[in-house]
């Protein structure tokens, strides 16, 4: 099992600096990958929404800047947030200047105030939908014009033309995971959910599989987990089950990413997970 650190937060002094030395770490700790939120306001359970938050492409070019050789990506961009041909634009530009180091994570969006306090539509949940995967369809056809219900690309050029690989985010049983079949590269359960919970979706990821004529195996199965203090045994025995159902990947963020004894405890734990599994 490999692991991702994802960060949901930058209220600390000197950022940049703060920044850079804590990927750094993550790198030097053989960390597989650095997530971001794509979130434009703090999300209500981490925080208030006026708490500072970075945009999170920006943030990615800038960590491609210090690092070199951590997978950098968002999990995961809302479609509402850029057009199809922007959005792939920048996945192309970071991965690029990354050396081929990025991941374009996707999903529908869900967080209604950061809409209607920046300006952007936020459509209903099925419009969502039909725009991710119109988006989806844009990637794997990338070079031909698009003429779809929400989209309309009449000359979709993306040079050099490079697709990173796609994350898509999600549980949802008869959208996200069909989607996740059909277009993705790797799919994200949320660790929260239990094992039990995770296998059966699994099990679904599989029947949407065999439906499109998809290898179930070519698909990253991916965590997205919070290590809280603490309770090391019970969250290594959480890995553990998790590695056991074939999860490739555990992505784990700290309630105090910036608090450096947090930080060290996580390293430890994984270390002794890595060390006896």
């Amino acid at each position: 099992m490999k692991f991702g650190f994802q960060l949901a937060g930058y209220a600390v002094p000197d950022l940049p600096g703060r920044l850079s030395e804590l990927v750094r770490r993550l790198e030097e700790a053989e960390f597989e990958s650095f997530w971001l939120m794509d979130h434009l306001f703090q999300i209500e359970a981490l925080g208030p929404a006026h708490e500072d938050m970075l945009e999170a492409y920006t943030t990615l070019g800038f960590l491609a800047g210090v690092t070199h050789r951590i997978q950098l990506g968002a999990m995961v961009s809302s479609v509402t947030f850029r057009y199809p041909g922007v959005l792939i634009k920048m996945a192309i530009s970071l991965d690029v200047l990354s050396g081929g180091r990025s991941w374009l994570g996707l999903g529908a969006g869900w967080f209604e105030r950061e809409h209607l306090g920046l300006g952007i539509p936020f459509p209903s949940v099925c419009e969502r939908f039909e725009r991710l995967e119109e988006t989806l369809q844009i990637l794997q056809h990338t070079g031909r014009p698009h003429h779809g219900k929400h989209y309309r690309l009449e000359e979709p050029v993306f040079r050099p033309l490079r697709r990173p690989p796609v994350l898509v985010g999600g549980m949802g049983e008869k959208k996200t995971l069909r989607l996740v079949a059909r277009y993705a590269q790797a799919c994200n359960f949320y660790q929260d959910a239990g094992p039990a919970e995770i296998a059966h979706k699994l099990e679904v990821l599989r029947g949407h599989c065999c439906a499109v004529g998809r290898d179930f195996q070519d698909i990253r199965k991916t965590t997205l987990g919070v290590y809280r203090p603490g309770r090391s045994r019970e969250f290594c025995e959480e890995l553990r089950r998790l590695k056991g159902l074939g999860i490739d990947t555990a992505v784990v963020g700290l309630l105090d990413p910036w608090n450096q004894a947090e930080l060290g405890e996580l390293f430890e734990v994984l270390e002794y997970f890595r060390d006896n599994t």
